[in-house]
């Protein structure tokens, strides 16, 4: 038997969970993980993610390291901090349902603010990510 990929499957409950908030929803216009060139500030995007073997004996296990973006036009950062807030209280230690999979835990790893250098510089990003320890039913 071989272990199922979780990252699609961690992809889509993330997505889930943050759609389903009407509280990150009345922060942001939208969740993407591929933003359309007609998005509106504020939004998140599901970003990059890395996954790596997390096995036990007799069972497959996997982690799935998945960055999140916050993007604002807001002037300081206060906005992209106030969403990475609640996005990181919909996440960290709180479990997630995927199909075929056993959540074992979700970590918060780092956050980081960043400023977008073009001119005009009015961009504020912030950058999120998590670890999400999966295990095969």
């Amino acid at each position: 038997m071989t272990a199922p990929a979780p990252m699609l499957p961690v992809q889509s409950a993330v997505y889930a969970r943050l759609k389903g908030d009407t509280t990150l929803m009345g922060l942001i216009r939208g969740v993407y993980d591929y933003v359309p060139e007609t998005a509106e500030y504020p939004f998140v995007v599901i970003g990059e993610a890395t996954e790596t073997p997390d096995n036990r004996h007799g069972g497959y296990g996997r982690e799935t390291v998945i960055t999140l973006h916050a993007w604002s036009r807001y002037q300081g950062y206060a906005q992209v901090l106030r969403i990475g807030a609640r996005v990181t209280a919909l996440l960290d230690h709180q479990p997630l349902d995927m199909p075929g999979l056993s959540w074992v835990a979700t970590r918060f790893e780092f956050s980081q603010t960043l400023t977008d250098p073009e001119p005009p510089g009015d961009i504020r990003h912030l950058v999120l990510r998590y670890r999400i320890v999966t295990e095969q039913h």
